[in-house]
């Protein structure tokens, strides 16, 4: 399994109320918030009080997280919750956690399917796409 850190995220406390769930606005003011309580923070935060394993929800909030910040495709950013407050990437991953980690990692890796690092390499290609990008590039379609 991939090593995420969540260091330095604020902690969820066992006894306090579940946080409200995320609200992941495109148009947010990134210079409003504060440290920690940035909405990929939010949707973290929500993630782990759901139960999702503390790994995985940290490699979810690096997906949220960049996928805003490099201003991925579209359908991406809706794959990536975007669309709904990062609800249905949550049931993805609660339902499917190893299938949600893989396309995560793709996802993470190839910077929202722009590129990838050819085999033997380690340069990173523009454009190019090992053979699990492709395929999960067919599966979400960003092309829209």
């Amino acid at each position: 399994m991939m090593e995420t850190s969540t260091f330095g995220l604020t902690p969820f406390p066992p006894d306090a109320a579940a946080p409200p769930k995320p609200k992941l606005n495109l148009g947010f003011d990134v210079c409003a918030s504060t440290f920690g309580n940035y909405p990929w923070d939010d949707w973290h935060r929500h993630a782990l009080a759901r139960g999702l394993d503390a790994e995985l929800a940290g490699l979810g909030r690096l997906l949220v997280r960049e996928a805003f910040n490099h201003g991925w495709e579209p359908c991406l950013l809706r794959a990536c919750g975007w669309s709904d407050d990062g609800q249905a990437l949550l049931a993805f991953a609660l339902r499917a956690p190893k299938t949600a980690q893989r396309q995560w990692d793709i996802l993470m890796r190839t910077d929202g399917l722009r590129g990838d690092y050819p085999a033997r390499s380690t340069d990173w290609t523009w454009g190019f796409l090992r053979a699990d990008a492709r395929r999960l590039l067919a599966t979400l379609n960003p092309l829209d």
